[in-house]
């Protein structure tokens, strides 16, 4: 295929998607206005559901299907980092040299870790019932073990991150969510149809499968959060070449 050819195909191609975003936007609400017919659909299935949250009740109800793929983009990340910063024949491990600390980061850090690790687990769950969920969540736990990197050292941060632990809980949460579709199969229903009770409105076992999916997200990303940081922080820190001391 020539040059040229290859621009022409590529501005039929804008030139029909611009078409068809134009077509959606024509019928859109107005702004500001009171009339939302999505957002109305939306807010009752939700609430007809139990889910207090109606952002949860789209993500892992109305369109879990979606959040499922979201989820595999994740997982595939993760599976291709590990393969392609893995240690090769031509590298070799150097255990980092402790590092001096200054006394308030070190504080300020200690102080914040466990109060970020509660809210991380807070915010996943109580995904169904107020903003958050699983996706905020898991990056916040993530974030919260990485403090210590801040407040010690590396070594003290590789104590509490066994990396293949995390990424069997990476595999598992995507497994979870999973076969929590298929329990829908299971009973008659559809994939990812909702197959327990609704609960009782505003509490923590409302919203069916709600909490389940959103738990399996938040653990999830996490768990994929710190392999992705893990991969990353050993090339930087721990993996030499072998011919000197170059970082790869």
């Amino acid at each position: 295929m020539s040059r040229r050819l290859r621009l022409w195909v590529l501005g039929a191609g804008l030139a029909g998607l611009a078409a068809l975003l134009v077509a959606a936007c024509v019928r859109l609400p107005a702004f500001g206005g009171t009339r939302h017919p999505y957002g109305a659909m939306a807010t009752r299935a939700s609430l007809a559901r139990h889910t207090a949250n109606v952002v949860a009740a789209v993500n892992f109800d109305q369109r879990a299907f979606d959040t499922l793929g979201e989820e595999s983009i994740l997982f595939a990340a993760v599976l291709g980092t590990v393969a392609l910063l893995r240690q090769t024949r031509g590298e070799r491990e150097v255990r980092p040299a402790p590092v001096r600390v200054a006394r308030p980061v070190r504080r300020y850090a200690l102080l914040t870790l466990p109060v970020t690790l509660l809210i991380g687990l807070y915010v996943v769950a109580h995904g169904q019932l107020s903003p958050g969920g699983g996706f905020q969540g898991g990056v916040v736990v993530a974030t919260a073990l990485h403090l210590l990197y801040i407040a010690v050292d590396y070594r003290a941060l590789e104590r509490v991150r066994p990396v293949g632990m995390y990424e069997i809980a990476d595999a598992a949460a995507e497994g979870c969510y999973v076969v929590t579709g298929l329990a829908g199969l299971l009973v008659g229903g559809a994939f990812l149809a909702n197959v327990l009770p609704y609960g009782t409105f505003n509490t923590l076992t409302s919203g069916g499968t709600v909490p389940i999916l959103n738990a399996a997200i938040g653990m999830e990303v996490a768990s994929a959060v710190v392999v992705l940081l893990a991969r990353f922080l050993d090339q930087a820190v721990e993996i030499r070449s072998a011919e000197g001391d170059e970082s790869t």
